[in-house]
């Protein structure tokens, strides 16, 4: 018998949001149409409360948790000028090898 949830692989994305305030916003989740709702609400993050609208600027392809987390850090580690690049690019790199 199968615990709930067994054998069904949720899919996570890895989103960029441009605020209000010129700065952008990284995360991830496995719903981005109510995880966009959350934010521009003020209830999906104390960094976006305030620099309400948001608006999404590009997600990545859908990916399992652990990879969304690892692109995730690796996108916050990086330069304003470089994160919303690097996410087209992952996106390009995972078309090329459908």
């Amino acid at each position: 018998m199968k615990a709930k949830g067994e054998g069904l692989q949720q899919r996570w994305v890895v989103y960029i949001l441009s605020c209000s305030d010129g700065s952008l916003y990284t995360g991830i989740t496995n719903n981005i149409e109510k995880r966009l709702t959350d934010h521009n609400r003020g209830t999906a993050s104390k960094y976006t409360r305030s620099r309400r609208p948001v608006t999404l600027l590009t997600t990545s392809v859908a990916m399992d948790k652990g990879e969304a987390l690892r692109l995730e850090m690796k996108i916050k580690k990086m330069p304003k000028t470089k994160k919303v690049a690097c996410l087209k690019n992952s996106r390009m790199e995972n078309k090329k090898s459908s």
